[in-house]
């Protein structure tokens, strides 16, 4: 009898410890499953890029294509890439004065992070993070296409085209007896504040506002996929500009109509103040 017993307790055991381990199964399988879905946007993101896009950019993306690049975008928020949203009271540490004179400095020191997810021969995937008053000076992008999607925060973005046929003029720059060279007239496209609900915003090589630079009016963060990427042996190499009203060196220029919109351009080395610092992407990785 006891042993009937025994083996019926033993029977009874081993029932409960294999529903335990489908249970188990059960519990893991939703949570790859979770895990799978959340990765999936990245994921999905990078597999249409690489159906899209070719190293030379030579081959113009279909209106279509670029389309489905970006009613994706439009769909990663912070989350998806592994990110938190920033408090957007943020005073960077500078207490109950807040931003004046004194600190100002401090304030715009704080550097960006720049978090690289994928880059090829095609295009790279990468997220810049800001912090309150940071800015991305102007600059181009030469032979690009660019998508930019903000994930949280607001920044606001100044945009502009080059005017064709070429404008150029030397001047001297004001206050100053240095002659630039090269100072080229281009049209302004682009000022205005973008939130992540705005959607996906793209530039292209000659249109779209294909020079631009960033101003984070809160601690923000802004996904980028870049096509070709940037490669200065293959002439895609990034300019820094300061921009000029059209009428600070309007004396002696051709009448361009519409010239309120227009400035003059004027290439500049690379940015002393430009303080960026490498991250670590903690978003789901890629499958290659």
């Amino acid at each position: 009898m006891f042993s009937k017993f025994q083996k019926a307790s033993v029977k009874a055991r081993i029932f409960l410890q294999n529903k335990t381990l489908v249970f188990t199964c059960f519990q893991k399988q939703i949570h790859m499953a979770k895990k799978t879905s959340s990765s999936s946007k990245i994921q999905t993101l990078y597999e249409l890029c690489r159906k899209t896009f070719t190293p030379s950019g030579t081959h113009p993306s279909s209106s279509q294509a670029i389309h489905s690049v970006c009613s994706l975008l439009d769909t990663v928020g912070p989350a998806d890439v592994g990110l938190k949203e920033e408090s957007q009271d943020d005073d960077r540490g500078l207490g109950i004065f807040g931003l004046t004179g004194l600190n100002r400095a401090a304030r715009w020191a704080q550097p960006l992070t720049y978090l690289d997810i994928y880059e090829c021969d095609s295009f790279t995937m990468c997220i810049f993070c800001f912090p309150t008053s940071s800015v991305i000076p102007l600059h181009d992008h030469p032979g690009m296409t660019v998508f930019s999607k903000v994930l949280y925060g607001s920044m606001h973005v100044k945009a502009y085209d080059w005017i064709e046929p070429a404008c150029f003029r030397e001047a001297n720059r004001p206050g100053s007896s240095r002659c630039y060279s090269l100072l080229r007239l281009a049209k302004l496209v682009v000022d205005k504040v973008l939130r992540p609900e705005c959607g996906t915003s793209i530039l292209y090589p000659k249109s779209g506002g294909n020079l631009h630079c960033f101003t984070a009016i809160t601690p923000c963060a802004v996904l980028d996929i870049l096509t070709p990427p940037y490669r200065e042996g293959a002439g895609r190499k990034c300019t820094y500009y300061v921009d000029y009203p059209y009428s600070t060196f309007e004396n002696g220029a051709e009448i361009i109509d519409g010239k309120e919109d227009n400035a003059w351009l004027a290439e500049i080395d690379t940015p002393d103040d430009l303080y960026m610092r490498p991250g670590v992407y903690a978003g789901p990785s890629i499958q290659v």
